[in-house]
């Protein structure tokens, strides 16, 4: 079965209205091995340049390598064992990263993380709108990747993701087949609160 075949509306069934987009958004680990294109890629990457910033720093950076291309296994040995089994089918790889501190002025701006999750979010419901699927992922080397990637220490890196095609369930391990459907979400009451708990 393939990714794209699983039906959403079952375990994903909004208590308010919203937008199909986000409850469509989820993240497989089932991607088909092939290639996103370079154009691809930059769609997404045009969705994230228009997320909300503190100041319109735009804190965020991503670094990305392509399957088949020349800096596809440095950015795989950034995964851990677990992570590297299923994200070798991606058709790209991310690295999501954020500038510490305010071009303005130069000093530390406490909600660049923020601000890289919001780019992020915008990244990953284009993708869905695509027709790709992306998986993030904090099961990395985090000590190996600044320097790998000369970031210095100016940036800090919160996390990767695979992108890529949706792909069929049983290329996965058998273990991670089980849990390769879409997750159910707290309700809005749980998440929300007016005023103080």
């Amino acid at each position: 079965m393939n990714v794209s075949e699983i039906q959403i509306a079952e375990t994903r069934r909004p208590d308010h209205d919203i937008e199909t987009l986000f409850p469509n958004r989820w993240s497989p680990r089932a991607m088909s091995g092939e290639a996103v294109s370079e154009e691809e890629l930059h769609r997404l990457f045009e969705a994230a340049r228009w997320a909300p910033s503190s100041f319109n720093e735009q804190p965020w950076r991503f670094f990305w390598a392509r399957r088949g291309t020349e800096h596809w296994s440095l950015f795989e040995g950034f995964l851990n064992p677990y992570n590297q089994v299923w994200a070798s089918r991606a058709g790209a790889l991310l690295v999501v990263a954020s500038k510490k501190t305010f071009s303005h002025n130069g000093k530390p701006n406490p909600v660049h993380g923020f601000d890289a999750g919001a780019a992020w979010v915008s990244l990953a419901l284009q993708a869905t709108a695509m027709g790709l699927v992306t998986h993030g992922m904090a099961g990395i080397h985090y000590d190996q990747i600044p320097q790998a990637l000369g970031l210095g220490d100016e940036l800090a890196v919160h996390c990767m993701v695979a992108v890529g095609r949706p792909g069929d369930i049983e290329s996965l391990p058998e273990k991670l087949r089980d849990n390769e459907k879409p997750s159910g979400r707290r309700t809005v009451d749980e998440i929300s609160h007016e005023g103080p708990l």
